[in-house]
């Protein structure tokens, strides 16, 4: 084991000397292009100070203000005797006591962190893909097992939908699925999105399931059918799970290209991550620093689901 490890590690070294080559590769065309960094300016896009403006309901006088901390509670009397209390941020107070005020002046502001856009954007995606993934898996499930069913109609039909959604582009389903669709069926853009999401997904999973399948010897099922086992019970025992192991790969490469393919959604006024990326760049003019950080975020979602489905390979093939 010590000597495979010995011959391992200039592999490893030649790869990090790459890697760092890479990186100043990146910094050198930056600096060619005159480029000016500003990261200080994306934490807002994150997470930010939110203020909420405390307002007098009514004309009246300060009576009172009381200290708690960073908070001050104010007291405000109106003419007819009727007393109202707020508290807003000590260093935001725009009064003393006795001061009048006005129905609707401003007399602070308190302060909450609140999520960013980008954060928000990112939460979309996340819901998307996970609700057109799920759809998707029970449309590719059912297509794929009918593109192998013996009823010409359910294997034609199925057929037919493979090759129509895998031959247009997702742009144009989406499109297609929101303006015509969408407005006949007085269908949100939300569900819209994700219906032609999983529809395009959907056609890709068939054909996987559908592969393997078929990569499972035909005497599994025949076995299973000697043991007294019924076809779907054959099928849900016995095939899907031996298939389920052959394909794991390709589904989650699959499920990793949705989670890419949901930024096309932003084109129906979705405001998911890539939508919020571009949002974000018209405020801060930081274009590069902006793709960057929505590029590190799809990354953020990505690697963990390749890590998943690597380690669920590996636990599956001990079963083996």
């Amino acid at each position: 084991m010590a000597k495979q490890n010995k011959a391992q590690w200039p592999w490893h070294v030649l790869t990090g000397v790459i890697l760092l080559v890479l990186a100043g590769s990146l910094w050198f065309a930056a600096s060619l292009i005159s480029y000016e960094w500003h990261w200080n300016r994306l934490p807002q896009y994150f997470a930010y100070q939110a203020e909420v403006q405390q307002r007098a309901d009514d004309y009246g006088q300060v009576a009172a203000l009381t200290a708690h901390g960073s908070l001050t509670e104010v007291t405000l009397r109106s003419s007819a005797a009727v007393e109202q209390l707020l508290t807003v941020d000590s260093d935001s107070l725009r009064l003393a006591v006795g001061d009048d005020v006005a129905e609707g002046d401003v007399l602070g502001v308190t302060r909450h962190w609140a999520a960013g856009p980008l954060v928000w954007g990112l939460l979309t995606t996340l819901w998307i893909s996970l609700a057109a993934g799920g759809l998707a898996l029970v449309i590719g499930l059912l297509t794929g097992l009918c593109r192998l069913s013996s009823n010409p109609t359910l294997r034609d039909l199925s057929t037919v939908y493979v090759e129509l959604v895998r031959g247009t582009p997702l742009l144009v389903q989406i499109f297609i699925f929101y303006f015509f669709i969408g407005t006949v069926l007085n269908l949100s853009r939300e569900f819209a999105g994700v219906a032609a999401l999983a529809l395009f997904t959907g056609a890709y999973v068939a054909e996987i399931v559908r592969a393997g399948v078929q990569s499972v010897v035909k005497g599994q099922a025949e076995a299973a059918r000697s043991l007294g086992l019924n076809g779907l019970q054959a099928m849900r025992y016995v095939v899907l799970p031996q298939a389920f192991k052959r394909v794991l790969p390709a589904l989650a490469g699959q499920f990793i290209s949705l989670v890419k393919d949901t930024s096309l959604v932003s084109v129906i006024a979705i405001t998911e991550l890539t939508k919020s990326g571009r949002e974000a760049i018209t405020t801060s003019f930081s274009t590069f620093e902006i793709w960057f950080c929505v590029a590190a975020l799809y990354l953020l979602i990505n690697l963990p689901l390749s890590q998943i489905a690597r380690r669920l390979e590996r636990r599956l093939a001990q079963s083996d």
